[in-house]
């Protein structure tokens, strides 16, 4: 089709009058440019004649009447213009195809054009609003965004911004728009910005991949079973001021020393539901702010030690003889007493029978275990809590009680893996090699820290071996089934062996070490990391915080101090002659939360 002189015809998607006719065409532009362009470049919407672009200014339309009348059929331009206008002139034919170019109501080129249903126009029309809405609240977000900012309709946009936090996502539209780097510690300094986090929300279980949901598998009833009625003799769980979960409780009866263990294993069979569950959680998560059990909820309150009248247990007897060594270990499912106790409780009665007892015991077979090279590092504890938006931290005392309960589960410990290995039962030891430290006894706090960072990590095997670390020649973990999946099974094996049943095979231990203990170091270090971020929140709760710290490590030029009443390290800054184990003033300057950073300036 030819264009002619003075057309109306559609450049680049504009309107342009046709000046002059030849190889190539003159056109006139709406913003008043002269161009000269091949034929092939516009597109033919009227014939003209036009004079001005410019006064291309279309009369009142009936759209609707005209898109419901083509009922989604086929049409041209001049006969849209028609339709929609009453007539077709430059104006009308230019005010069609923005129509159609549009695309509401109408698509297609010039020559063809296909009426949508209004059914479909209203849909359309839906979804077009719909985006400019959200271009509207997303222009506006990033407004806020960039002010520090955000109201209630941002909860979309920052809910992405909280899943990188958390972990969950690597990407994030909104940190890329408003420039931020996309890592975790990004999104958590920008929530934080943007008000939407603060230091009461501890990314670090989620984030590392923990579950923070209650086990769901119920337990089942006790079994109807013969068990030892130690109900005559005095047992005490000893724990902390406030403990939810006494899982161990000792007594003496003459010489023999009872450590009485929380049964679980009578109600969590190996590959039983709730065997599985456990051990894909590994460990009972212990955080600051909440508890989430390894077990069913109902778990507790029936195996609990002392929270009912009688209790279900596996008690181990011993004896020790002059050298501190375990003899004679009487292993059964039994029936105990139980009274609860606290550790300052016990303190106060160490002279008192059976504390005084217990606790020569306890020395008898620690001194043992010192003589065996047994490492004893004696570093600051804390208590840690977070209730109704504050944290509080205190110091834990150093109680003789308090080794009389570790040494006693040691005992165990050491009883139950000799009585494993002298049946050939396949066993989870624990196992740790021997650190290559002179002083293995330090006495101050720097010593200790440079020796712990020497200790080997300890192991879970199916073969036995020494434990360094202890001083003993074979060991095992059995005193917490309630909050340790390794002891629950050890548990399950001592209780199939003991009622005459096919203990698991060694492959089949060694396969539950391995999943138990990666779920474990993640509990373990979901825990390590809680604590370090609620003990920044605590500082940050206490901006003028001043206090002591011991000077345990020195990198010239920054030192490593040890803040003994937060059991927290930071690092300093340190003159070379201040010597280890100085005590330094330090003073809070600032605090970094998503960088799990705190300062201070010595002095």
């Amino acid at each position: 089709m030819s264009i002619p002189q003075n057309s109306l015809v559609l450049y680049k998607n504009s309107p342009a009058r046709v000046a002059a006719v030849g190889d190539k065409l003159d056109i006139e532009l709406d913003d008043g440019r002269s161009l000269r362009v091949r034929p092939k470049d516009v597109t033919l919407l009227h014939p003209g004649p036009l004079s001005n672009v410019r006064s291309l200014q279309a009369p009142t339309g009936e759209v609707e009447a005209a898109c419901e009348l083509l009922d989604g059929g086929q049409t041209s331009l001049p006969e849209l213009a028609d339709l929609i206008y009453g007539v077709y002139t430059p104006a009308t034919a230019w005010a069609t195809w923005r129509l159609v170019d549009e695309g509401l109501y109408f698509q297609g080129t010039p020559e063809a054009i296909n009426a949508r249903p209004l059914a479909g126009v209203a849909q359309e029309r839906a979804a077009r609003e719909a985006k400019a809405a959200e271009r509207q609240a997303w222009t506006g977000f990033l407004q806020r965004a960039k002010l520090g900012r955000c109201v209630a309709e941002d909860a979309p946009y920052l809910g992405e911004i909280e899943e990188v936090a958390l972990g969950q996502r690597e990407q994030s539209r909104v940190m890329q728009a408003l420039d931020c780097d996309q890592n975790p510690t990004s999104a958590h300094a920008l929530l934080l910005r943007l008000g939407r986090w603060d230091g009461m929300t501890n990314p670090w279980p989620q984030r590392i991949g923990v579950s923070l949901t209650l086990p769901s598998i119920s337990l089942p009833p006790l079994p109807d079973e013969p068990r030892l009625d130690l109900t005559g003799l005095s047992a005490y769980a000893i724990d902390d001021e406030g403990n939810l979960d006494p899982d161990d409780a000792i007594g003496l009866d003459g010489n023999r020393l009872w450590v009485h263990v929380a049964d679980a294993a009578a109600l969590l069979t190996p590959d039983s539901p709730g065997d599985l569950e456990a051990r894909a959680r590994g460990a009972t998560l212990y955080l600051p702010e909440t508890t989430v059990p390894m077990l069913a909820e109902d778990a507790i309150p029936r195996l609990g030690l002392g929270l009912t009248e009688i209790s279900p247990a596996l008690s181990f007897g011993l004896t020790l003889d002059e050298a501190g060594v375990v003899m004679d270990v009487e292993i059964a499912p039994s029936w105990v007493r139980v009274q609860r106790l606290t550790y300052r409780e016990v303190e106060t009665r160490l002279d008192e029978e059976p504390f005084r007892s217990l606790f020569q015991l306890a020395e008898r077979h620690q001194a043992r275990r010192r003589t065996n090279g047994a490492v004893f590092i004696d570093l600051p504890e804390v208590k840690m809590q977070v209730s109704d938006g504050r944290v509080a931290i205190t110091p834990l005392p150093r109680l003789r009680s308090r080794m009389l309960v570790t040494e006693a589960m040691v005992m165990a410990g050491e009883a139950a893996a000799r009585f494993a290995l002298a049946r050939g039962l396949p066993f989870p030891f624990t196992t740790q090699d021997p650190t290559d430290a002179v002083d293995r006894q330090p006495s101050g706090l720097a010593a200790m820290y440079a020796l712990r960072r020497t200790l080997r990590p300890r192991q879970y095997s199916g073969q036995p071996g020494p434990h360094g670390g202890l001083g003993l020649e074979v060991y095992a973990q059995v005193t917490s089934p309630l909050r340790r999946y390794l002891d629950l099974v050890a548990h399950q094996q001592l209780r199939t062996l003991l009622r005459g049943g096919e203990p698991l095979a060694a492959q089949a231990i060694i396969e539950r070490v391995g999943a138990a203990e990666a779920a474990a170091q993640t509990v373990r270090r979901a825990e390590r990391l809680s604590r370090e971020h609620w003990t920044l929140v605590y500082l940050q709760q206490h901006p003028g915080w001043q206090g002591q710290g011991v000077l345990v490590e020195k990198r010239m030029p920054r030192g490593l101090a040890l803040i003994p009443e937060l059991a927290f390290e930071v690092r300093i800054k340190a003159a070379d002659s201040v010597a280890l184990d100085s005590v330094l003033p330090l003073r809070l300057t600032g605090v970094e939360l998503p960088e799990r950073e705190a300062y201070f300036r010595v002095g």
